[in-house]
């Protein structure tokens, strides 16, 4: 499992498992019930409030577990 620390990150790894598994952007967005911008946006490392907060907890849970 890959540890994803920053939102370029989580981009290049949505990036990387949309293209493994054959998908366009808009495929994928139309899977997940997002906008074509949205995963633009994602697979850019774009950062938002909301990312930076759950990328924050999430190494908050992992941090505490060891």
């Amino acid at each position: 499992m890959t540890s994803i620390r920053s939102h370029q990150q989580l981009g290049d790894a949505v990036r990387a498992a949309r293209k493994q598994l054959g998908l366009t952007q808009p495929q994928l967005a139309l899977a997940a019930g997002v906008g074509v911008r949205f995963i633009v946006d994602l697979v850019a490392g774009q950062p938002t409030l909301r990312l930076e907060n759950v990328l924050r907890v999430i190494d908050a849970l992992v941090e505490n577990s060891n």
